[in-house]
């Protein structure tokens, strides 16, 4: 068995709060490091592995939206973003440029350490025995290097909150997935259901499929039930 940790990356100027969280999760056996700004997080991710990173909004000179949208130019790491705001609007956008999950300040070091457990969970790599393709419609899901990939061959590379909602629905195809179902898989069973938040969820994994438009035809809109994907499921080894 490996014996390599996994590695977390925290991006808050708040020492207290680094501090807290490098002690906290460094003692469950996590891999930590630390950064202030963004020029620090940069060369962090330049030069080490790092498999999810906690990012706060409210940052000196980039803030973390701005990073966040960096990062997912490159790279489909987990991010969970902390706020200071209870403001739903700080919320969706976080979701809607790509975060997996978000935290509101004050938070608990455990509360995190158990968000952290579940987007790794949800964000890892499926094991190996089970199968690596899943298709429908005209796509096929890799579920090992978490690409949506078109009958034309394009691959399209999914956040951890798609490739976690597109798995979601493709375990229950034809089936209607109600917003409480949807909203413990996109972003944890700590959070509060948000509607918005899971209509947010639902239209950019539609973008992803192509799927938009008044009457989407592969992710449909079960009016006061939820959601439902209208597809025959196969899965493949190749």
């Amino acid at each position: 068995m490996s014996d390599v940790k996994t590695s977390i990356l925290v991006v808050d100027d708040d020492l207290a709060i680094r501090e807290l969280l490098h002690e906290h999760l460094s003692r469950v056996g996590y891999d930590v490091m630390t950064a202030a700004e963004g020029d620090s997080m940069r060369r962090t991710l330049s030069e080490a592995r790092v498999d999810l990173i906690v990012l706060d909004v409210m940052l000196p000179g980039d803030d973390g939206f701005t990073l966040c949208r960096e990062i997912r130019e490159h790279s489909q790491v987990p991010i969970i973003m902390l706020t200071a705001s209870s403001d739903e609007t700080d919320r969706v956008v976080g979701l809607e440029i790509g975060a997996d999950d978000y935290l509101a300040k004050p938070f608990s070091a455990r509360e995190l350490q158990a968000r952290v457990k579940a987007l790794l969970r949800r964000s890892g790599f499926n094991r190996a025995d089970n199968p690596r393709f899943v298709c429908f419609d005209r796509w096929r899901l890799d579920t090992q290097a978490h690409e949506l990939i078109s009958d034309q061959g394009e691959a399209t590379p999914l956040s951890g909150a798609d490739f976690s909602l597109l798995q979601l629905f493709l375990a229950h195809p034809n089936e209607v997935l109600d917003r409480d179902t949807i909203s413990g898989v996109t972003r944890g069973r700590e959070s509060m259901p948000l509607d918005r938040v899971v209509d947010v969820a639902v239209s950019r994994l539609r973008q992803r499929l192509g799927d938009q438009g008044r009457s989407p035809r592969l992710i449909k809109t079960v009016r006061g039930a939820g959601y439902l994907l209208a597809a025959t499921v196969t899965h493949g080894a190749e």
